[in-house]
This record gives C-alpha cells, structure tokens and sequence, in this order.
C-alpha cells in the first residue's frame, strides 16, 4: 500500500496527515511515525507525540504504544527551522555549562523560540550564538520552554543523544521543576490540580481545561498569605503550554500580572497606595522558575539548580510585606 502525505496551505501551523498501512499492525507508533514523516528524525517525531502535536484518529498516544493499521496520523506543528534562525549576540545567564548540556537564567521578556511575530531576538537565536553546533540539534537543543514573562531556569542539550535522554526523563516525570508564585485571592491550602488542558475551544491564543485535553497535573504549597494575595511554591508534574497559569485561572485564583488568564488585577480591600501601585504596574505575570533538578545525560549524577528571584519579584513581595506589617 502506498502512503501519501498532504500537506495543508496554511504554513502555522503546517498540518501533515498520513494513512498507517494495513499491513503495518503492531509496530510502535514513534517508529510507524518515522517512516510515514521520513523527514524528520524519530527523536523530533517522538517529541512532537510526547507533547500532542501527533495524534492518531484524533487521539494522543504514547511513542511506545502500537498501530493496529488504517490510522489517520496528523502532524500539526509550527516549524521554524533552526537552520534558518540566525546566530545573534544576545547575552546569556548560564548557571551551568558542559560538553553535554547547559542551563540558562532567563530573564523574563525573553521569547524562547522563533514563531509569528517574534522571528529573531529570542532564546534559539542567542543559544545558536553562544554554541553553533545547535544547527544540528531539534530547537537548538531546547528540552522544554517557559513563556516570555516568565523568568527562570532551562535546560538545554548540546548533542543529540543528550536531547534523547534529557526529553525521556522530562517525559517519564523525572526532571524536577519547581517554581514560585503570586496569585489573586487566598489559598487556605496546598494541594494538587488535575485537569486536562487543550486549545481554548473559541479564543485561539489562549490554552483552557478542556474535557478530553492533554493530563495535567500541577501541585503547589502555601509559602505565605497576604491581603489579598497568596504567594505559592509549584510543582509540575506535567508539563502543558501554560499548565500554571491555565490551573490556578481555573481554580479561581489566576497569577498576578497574568495579561491572558487574569484581566484587571483584583485591588484587596485596605490595600495602601503603595501597594496598589506595586499591583498595577507589576509588568508581567508573578512568575519564576525557581529550581530543577535532572540526571546528567552522561555521567547520570543528579544535578541540582536553584534561580533567586529576580528584583521585580522580590520588590513585588517586600511591597506585600510592608502593606501587611501596617496593616
């Protein structure tokens, strides 16, 4: 049987399908990928099945799992090729650095990965400066992303078999990632978050829980209550686009300065002039990676990284201390 790919004329996201052929039943579906999408390496495609950019009938699966035959499988992906994306000099916060990987303090403001609106100035583009053989690597050897306002720490492969084995850790949940927040409203509580995310079904730019979305499952811990705010530890068990700020929006209590999932911040009652200020003009959503933890891809020591707070957040919650101390 013959297989054909089509490929869509809408280039973002460029949208391939593909007919798994009867007789291919019981092979692995990362493996029926690689000869049905040959243009992409088996790495990349079992990547994009990790992360739900290849579904097969409409379904998210596991790489491991098996084809039985006559599956539609599409590919719906923004690509930007790294071989396109131009070196630029933009500096870097490296915490960490070897012949195998690095990890990276990124400030927020910084746009990780080219796409729509942002072709250059990013993350890639600074990462391909600093280490050239990122060409060869998918996303410059970029394991996982955070968003532009979000500051905080990133892993990144410098070779294949490192960003083989850096995203099956990240897959099977055994790269640590903790973060730290502020958001509206007051959590009695810690607790866990489980709640399937998608693509909102009416406002594209926005991810929303969604019955029948990609399993998410956040965990977080009070650090401390303020008037009107809480400041918050989490824990991502999973790891979807927007996991935090779509959960805790959820749960009612979006972050603080989240422009998407948080409209006006909410002004506690009492709060001083200086602490409505401090909420105002807050320029981003109050949130850091704060620390991550992963086995070396080599010599499979754990390594462990801890990122301060960056001086806009920590003025953020001395702002909160003064206001309770008078209130």
């Amino acid at each position: 049987m013959t297989t054909q790919i089509q490929h869509s004329n809408d280039p973002i996201p460029e949208i391939f399908t593909a007919t798994v052929p009867d007789d291919w039943g019981g092979a692995r579906l990362d493996q029926t990928a690689a000869r049905l999408f040959s243009d992409y390496s088996r790495e990349r495609l079992k990547e994009w099945i990790h992360e739900g950019h290849l579904l097969a009938n409409g379904k998210t699966l596991r790489p491991k799992d098996r084809v039985i035959g006559g599956e539609i499988l599409t590919l719906s992906v923004v690509l930007v090729s790294e071989t396109e994306a131009q070196p630029q000099d933009i500096p870097l916060n490296i915490v960490y650095e070897d012949e195998h990987l690095l990890v990276l303090n990124k400030p927020a403001g910084l746009v990780v990965h080219p796409g729509a609106g942002n072709p250059d100035g990013t993350l890639l583009n600074a990462l391909l400066f600093h280490c050239p053989e990122l060409q060869n690597i998918p996303r410059a050897g970029l394991v996982h992303r955070i968003d532009k306002d979000t500051s905080g720490l990133l892993v990144v492969a410098k070779t294949l078999p490192a960003h083989a084995y850096l995203v099956a850790q990240l897959s099977e949940k055994n790269v640590y990632r903790e973060y730290e927040a502020v958001v509206q409203g007051l959590l009695v509580s810690g607790g866990t978050i489980d709640a399937p995310i998608a693509r909102h079904p009416s406002e594209r730019i926005k991810m929303a829980v969604v019955t029948g979305g990609k399993h998410a499952v956040t965990h977080f811990r009070v650090i401390k209550r303020y008037r009107g705010l809480t400041h918050v530890r989490v824990e991502l068990e999973t790891g979807r686009t927007h996991q935090i700020r779509v959960h805790f929006a959820h749960k009612g209590h979006p972050l603080l300065g989240d422009p998407v999932y948080a409209g006006r911040p909410r002004l506690p009652k009492g709060a001083s002039p200086e602490l409505i200020h401090a909420l105002q003009t807050f320029p981003r959503q109050a949130l850091h990676a704060r620390r991550l933890s992963l086995v070396h891809p080599v010599t499979f020591d754990q390594l462990a990284f801890e990122s301060p707070l960056p001086d806009d957040f920590v003025q953020l919650l001395a702002a909160l201390d003064t206001d309770l101390k008078e209130g």
